[in-house]
């Protein structure tokens, strides 16, 4: 586990649980050892906090690849935080260089490591589950692993966007882990692909119940440059 997350393990973590007590369902789907796929969700950036909290093992993030470019005092923080957590950058622009992300997990998942993935692709703009992208599926068959779903409820309330940090006594946080989902020996072509990532959706879906929506979630919308 690198330094800087066992750091948080033995701060944040305790700090979080005592501050937000929030409630958990299905831990013992959570391997003891070896490598998987947590697919969750996307509410909040507190997802992130709250499930790391929570999970006792190390859990390799995948993180948008500007945090890792960013300049000045603010971005270098950032890419020093990330880098210490073991995070794994992602190109989001897709084609090859989206592709590192994959090269970056692979080993990690087959070395016995645990990889979040939010198949939405980004936060849900108004609560609701979006369509989810392949990409989990996809990592799942190339490492050999299971997927384990996960429902995140209550973070957008603690932490909406726009909010630094969570704020206690504003909400309920609820984590739920579904059964692992072992997609060992499917076909990889882009229908089964398709298929496999709507029944995963299906399972989280079931976990969180939101309603679901049959269309990938529009991008948040940036704030306008000062001038």
């Amino acid at each position: 586990m690198p330094l800087l997350y066992t750091i948080g393990k033995l701060t944040v973590a305790p700090t979080l649980r005592l501050a937000f007590r929030p409630t958990v369902e299905g831990l013992e789907h959570v391997p003891a050892t070896g490598g998987a796929i947590f697919a969750s969700n996307h509410l909040s950036v507190a997802d992130e906090l709250f499930l790391g909290t929570i999970v006792p093992r190390h859990l390799a993030f995948w993180a948008k690849s500007e945090y890792f470019k960013g300049g000045g005092v603010k971005g270098r923080f950032a890419k020093f935080v990330l880098t210490g957590l073991g995070a794994i950058p992602v190109e989001r622009a897709g084609g090859r260089a989206a592709l590192s992300a994959f090269d970056a997990a692979i080993p990690a998942l087959k070395g016995g490591d645990l990889v979040v993935v939010y198949p939405e692709g980004t936060r849900s703009p108004d609560g609701r589950l979006y369509r989810g992208r392949t990409g989990a599926v996809r990592l799942a068959l190339a490492a050999g692993v299971p997927i384990i779903p996960v429902g995140m409820i209550g973070t957008e309330k603690v932490q909406p966007i726009g909010a630094r940090v969570p704020r206690p006594f504003t909400g309920k946080i609820t984590v739920r882990f579904g059964k692992p989902l072992d997609f060992t020996g499917q076909p990889d072509d882009r229908l089964s692909l398709r298929r496999l990532t709507d029944e995963m959706m299906g399972e989280i879906q079931k976990l969180t119940g939101q309603e679901y929506i049959p269309r990938y979630a529009p991008p948040r919308a940036q704030p306008p440059a000062a001038g």
